[in-house]
């Protein structure tokens, strides 16, 4: 184990020193993805403030909403960014991911720290930014049961999102390429969780309940700690539900994972 983390230590201080080769670069990439976050989130607090709420959830709430999953979202990108389908798939297509499996080394860190993205740091800094704001303008009483719930409720975030990166990882020793409707789950599920439940129809809104528990990463934690009433009256304790989700479905995503190494065949390129 401790020799893991040396590793991964090793994986992250190469990556950092690599994309920080080209410091300008570097910032451009970090100020175009708050620029283009910042604009999104403008735009829709713009239409928010004209009609003053959507599902009864005024701008500083759904802020709330936005700047946790970008956060989140944005950790788990710069950790996960190995598994990316879109990334991965390019090392099955171009048989790189068999030089992989020689090395004598845990095969699942290795794709970990194929690729750390720390220009999603701008992503972080304006989910951090929005959540700030949501904090000023929504006047929460803060307690440390509150505090905690927020800290598990990223944590499920990373996992859930983690896991649906490699499970599209995966995906990609079937079809090389990337399948779209993981992309479908992962950026679009980020797009989707910003923004209250109780908005969707109620078909998809049972799919991101029974089938991918979605509904637990980001809506319940902030109905507690907003102190909104529950609309779907689910049991009390469904704010705690947010890291075991996440954690159930990268563990799933883990083993499928595993099962997809069994079978991969080299491409032979």
């Amino acid at each position: 184990m401790q020799n893991s983390i040396k590793l991964l230590n090793k994986y992250i201080s190469v990556n950092l020193r690599s994309q920080l080769q080209y410091r300008l670069t570097f910032v451009f990439e970090v100020f175009g993805t708050i620029l283009l976050t910042l604009t999104e989130f403008a735009a829709l607090a713009l239409v928010l403030l004209k009609f003053e709420n959507i599902g009864g959830w005024t701008v500083g709430e759904v802020a709330f909403l936005y700047g946790t999953i970008n956060a989140s979202f944005g950790i788990m990108d710069m950790f996960f960014s190995g598994f990316d389908p879109r990334n991965f798939g390019r090392h099955v297509r171009m048989g790189t991911f068999d030089q992989l499996l020689l090395r004598p080394i845990n095969i699942t860190l290795q794709v970990l720290g194929l690729e750390f993205q720390f220009r999603r740091i701008g992503r972080i800094m304006i989910g951090v930014g929005i959540l700030i704001y949501s904090v000023q303008t929504t006047s929460i009483l803060w307690t440390g049961e509150k505090a905690i719930v927020l800290f598990f409720a990223i944590i499920g975030q990373i996992a859930y999102f983690g896991g649906l990166f490699i499970f599209g990882a995966t995906i990609t020793f079937w079809t090389i390429e990337s399948i779209e409707v993981v992309n479908i789950l992962t950026y679009g599920g980020s797009d989707l969780i910003a923004y209250p439940m109780n908005i969707y129809p109620e078909l998809l809104r049972k799919f991101f309940t029974f089938i991918l528990p979605a509904i637990f990463l980001n809506y319940y934690p902030a109905l507690f700690i907003l102190g909104r009433p529950d609309p779907f009256n689910f049991p009390p304790y469904a704010h705690w539900l947010s890291p075991f989700a996440g954690m159930l479905i990268l563990f799933f995503s883990l083993r499928f994972w595993r099962f997809g190494i069994t079978k991969y065949q080299s491409t032979g390129t």
